[in-house]
C-alpha cells in the first residue's frame, strides 16, 4: 500500500530541529511558523488556508504529493502541471503575490536527460587525487577502482568516509557529493522576474538557498557549531539575483492558466 506522504523525499525530515516523524499536524493556523506539534512541516492544504488568512511565513518550500511530484513510476507532468499552476494562481490573487518569488526546481531530470552536462563543481575522488578536470584522454576514469573485501562482516557505514566515487575536494564539500550532473530547469516566477529572459549564470538547486540566507541576512547552512567545515553548495552556488530586475515596477498583472490544460483563462 502506498501514501501519498514521502518522509525520505522531504530534506527536513533529516533535520531533527524540523523533523515530523509521525507526521503530525498543525492545530491551527496560528502555529504556522512556530513551534508546533507538525515542526515546521504541514499538509499542502495548510499551505492554502495560510496564504488565504495573509499568515504564510516569509519562506515556505512546497513539495507535491507522490501522485504530483513528476516522480516516474508515480505521477506524470500533467499532473505534476496541476500542483504547479494551483499554486501559482493561489499566490496571483493573494495579496501577498507583489512581493513574492517563487523557484521552481527540481530533483532530477525524470528520465528526459538534457544534453548538456555540467561542469565539474565537487570532483570525484580520481580528480580530487590529482587529476586535471580538463583533462579529455578517454582512458582516464573518473570512478576509481576500489579493492574488494572478502569480510563476511555487516558493513558499517559510519566507517565509510566516502561513496567511494566523491572525493573531498579544495571548496570543501562533502564526500559523496559529487556534481554537477545533468542540467535541470530553474524556473523563478515573480512580479520582480526578468520577463522573456534566460539567464545564462551557472547555478545549481542550492542558489535558491544561498538567495534566502543573503536576503534574510542568515549565516551559510553549515555554519553552525556542529555543522561547521561541512561544506554546503550554498558557499559556492551561483546567484539568482540576474534573474530578477529590481530597478523597475514589479508587473503584479496575473496570468491566470487552466490547471487541466495550461491554456490562459485570465490575463
Amino acid at each position: 500500500m502506498h501514501t501519498d506522504n514521502s518522509p525520505h523525499h522531504a530534506p527536513f525530515q533529516y533535520y531533527p530541529s524540523t523533523r515530523n516523524v509521525h507526521h503530525l499536524r498543525t492545530k491551527n493556523i496560528d502555529e504556522i511558523g512556530n513551534d508546533g506539534p507538525a515542526n515546521h512541516q504541514y499538509d499542502i492544504t495548510d499551505f492554502y488556508d495560510a496564504l488565504k488568512a495573509h499568515r504564510l511565513p516569509a519562506v515556505s518550500y512546497l513539495k507535491a504529493a507522490r501522485y504530483q511530484d513528476a516522480h516516474p513510476s508515480n505521477s506524470d507532468p500533467l499532473l505534476e502541471q496541476i500542483f504547479i499552476v494551483q499554486v501559482l494562481n493561489a499566490l496571483q490573487q493573494s495579496r501577498v503575490w507583489s512581493e513574492t518569488a517563487v523557484f521552481i526546481q527540481y530533483d532530477d531530470s525524470d528520465g528526459w536527460y538534457d544534453h548538456v552536462t555540467g561542469p565539474i563543481v565537487n570532483p570525484s575522488a580520481n580528480l580530487s587525487a590529482g587529476h586535471d578536470d580538463t583533462d579529455t584522454d578517454a582512458n582516464d576514469s573518473f570512478i576509481p577502482t576500489l579493492p574488494l573485501s572478502t569480510s563476511m562482516a555487516p558493513a558499517n557505514a559510519a566507517a565509510i568516509p566516502t561513496s567511494g566515487v566523491c572525493g573531498k575536494p579544495s571548496n570543501g564539500a562533502l564526500a559523496g557529493r559529487c556534481g554537477y550532473g545533468p542540467r535541470l530547469p530553474f524556473l523563478v516566477v515573480s512580479p520582480w522576474a526578468r520577463q522573456n529572459f534566460v539567464d545564462n549564470t551557472l547555478t545549481d538547486q542550492t542558489s535558491s538557498l544561498s538567495f534566502i540566507e543573503q536576503n534574510w541576512d542568515l549565516e551559510f547552512i553549515d555554519e553552525t557549531e556542529a555543522l561547521d567545515g561541512q561544506g554546503s553548495f550554498d558557499r559556492v552556488a551561483g546567484t539568482v539575483m540576474n534573474m530578477f530586475d529590481f530597478q523597475g515596477s514589479p508587473n503584479k498583472k496575473p496570468l491566470i492558466l487552466d490547471p487541466l490544460t495550461g491554456s490562459v483563462v485570465k490575463k
